[in-house]
């Protein structure tokens, strides 16, 4: 009888080990897909930061341009144009699994970027504009805006790159599948980011 209850318990208690286990390593991957979200989370923030940076100095550089070159009404229009659309299309963290809504702000953001591509060469044939010190300070902060949104947006695609892996790695896709974590999209170069600016007159 002793011995028995001595397999028993001893089976019980193999089984009680194994799921502790168990338990353990789906809390420990929990934590780890979290860890990672927030990583996405927080790298979206920075991508924002800078896009906002942009948008904020656009109105200055415009009515700095616009001072100097009043007949160039097309290319004007066009970068207001397409602040108007960047600041209507906000998307948020969990939004980032959306590749639909994705797909709609980048190309709200490569808009921008190209509508001010072709106010700066536009810029360019203005020899009192180039003399210009606001603008010059405006452009030499567009600049630097621009390419600090090139590397957040690098940054951003590496951290969507660790949780993307992370989610699909077996034995971690089992705990993101019933925790609901999903995919997250990535920027991707514009489709006309091979060509340069073609400004007319």
């Amino acid at each position: 009888m002793k011995k028995g209850w001595i397999i028993a318990l001893s089976i019980i208690a193999v089984v009680v080990l194994l799921a502790v286990a168990v338990i353990g390593w789906g809390v420990g991957v929990y934590n780890k897909l979290v860890g990672l979200n927030e990583g996405v989370s927080q790298a979206w923030s920075q991508v924002e930061n800078q896009y906002q940076r942009r948008y904020d100095l656009i109105p200055n550089l415009v009515a700095t341009v616009k001072g100097v070159a009043d007949f160039e009404r097309g290319t004007f229009t066009a970068v207001t144009e397409a602040r108007a659309k960047v600041g209507q299309i906000k998307l948020s963290a969990d939004q980032l699994s959306d590749p639909d809504a994705f797909q709609k702000f980048q190309q709200a953001q490569d808009g921008l970027s190209s509508a001010l591509s072709r106010l700066l060469v536009v810029s360019e044939n203005y020899p009192q504009l180039k003399a210009n010190e606001n603008f010059l300070q405006l452009q030499a902060q567009l600049e630097g805006t621009e390419n600090r949104i090139s590397v957040e947006r690098m940054k951003f695609n590496q951290v969507v790159q660790d949780y993307n892996v992370q989610i699909k790695r077996f034995p971690a896709v089992i705990i993101a599948g019933i925790t609901g974590f999903k995919e997250k999209q990535y920027f991707e170069a514009a489709e006309t980011a091979q060509e340069a600016p073609k400004v007319q007159f």
